[in-house]
């Protein structure tokens, strides 16, 4: 039997990669995007594809029903992806764009995997996987939405796996560092959009972000391709009994061990030179 996969957040990088070549791999794919634009040009490039767009509940049903009915009704792997960035000091941040964040990056994975647990419980196996971040293991100033929309996704997805560990259902996180994407460019307009720069007391640390997230290559020399994401997807999928976390990129195995040896305020001082 071909192992049936959903895969959220494909329009571009980390789930567009990690689609294409599950894909390749023989496995049956369904990836999923926001845009119905997105799902027709991946549909084009030869993927199946539904229409999910995660702040919308009906949008999330309607797309796991249209994913269920070209798998047969069967779900083995569940890779909640689709996430964005929303730059700015929590000081500036309008409160209706930090709710839009947890919507996108928390609260539309929770619906999503909801749905997708009964499923699994009654075909008697699956796996659940989230793709989050360095950023849930520590905080960098001025990501406060992206950070608290991944810390509050470890601290579901450790809950989660503790309480289905009585079940055929593996739960595992994907915590990758900087990853090459279309993130920086969405983040720069979520910034734009929500982030008032004129009269901010962050103004000129707000300048330096701008010509970060305006960069065309990454500034982050540990920057890498979304196959990085992809090796630990595939371990993933096709382990008996996957790990509980696997790091991606440096940073995330840098950050991972000082956060566990490190006083907070020596940390505090090192995360408060990163960019």
């Amino acid at each position: 039997m071909t192992t049936s996969l959903l895969l959220t957040g494909c329009s571009t990088g980390i789930g567009y990669h990690c689609a294409h070549a599950l894909h390749k791999a023989g496995y049956h794919v369904v990836a999923s995007c926001r845009h119905p634009d997105d799902v027709a040009r991946l549909q084009q490039e030869g993927l199946q594809c539904v229409r999910i767009d995660m702040d919308d509940e009906a949008s999330i049903e309607q797309g796991l029903a249209d994913a269920l009915a070209l798998t047969g009704g069967r779900l083995d792997v569940l890779f909640n992806n689709a996430a964005y960035g929303q730059p700015g000091a929590l000081e500036d941040l309008p409160t209706a764009a930090l709710r839009q964040q947890f919507e996108s990056n928390f609260f539309g994975w929770h619906h999503l995997t909801q749905a997708v647990i009964p499923i699994m419980l009654k075909q008697g196996s699956g796996k659940i996987v989230q793709n989050s971040s360095v950023l849930g293991l520590v905080a960098m100033r001025y990501r406060g939405a992206y950070n608290a929309s991944k810390f509050a996704l470890e601290g579901y997805t450790d809950t989660l796996r503790l309480e289905l560990s009585d079940t055929p259902i593996h739960v595992s996180l994907i915590e990758p560092g900087p990853i090459e994407s279309q993130f920086r460019a969405n983040a720069k307009a979520r910034f734009e959009q929500h982030i008032a720069l004129e009269g901010s007391r962050h103004r000129e640390n707000y300048q330096l972000t701008l010509s970060r997230l305006g960069k065309a290559s990454p500034s982050n020399q540990f920057t890498l391709g979304p196959e990085a994401v992809l090796k630990p997807l595939q371990a993933i999928i096709n382990s008996s009994r996957p790990a509980p976390r696997y790091y991606v990129t440096q940073p995330t195995y840098l950050f991972g061990f000082l956060r566990r040896i490190l006083p907070t305020q020596w940390l505090d001082k090192l995360l408060k030179k990163s960019t």
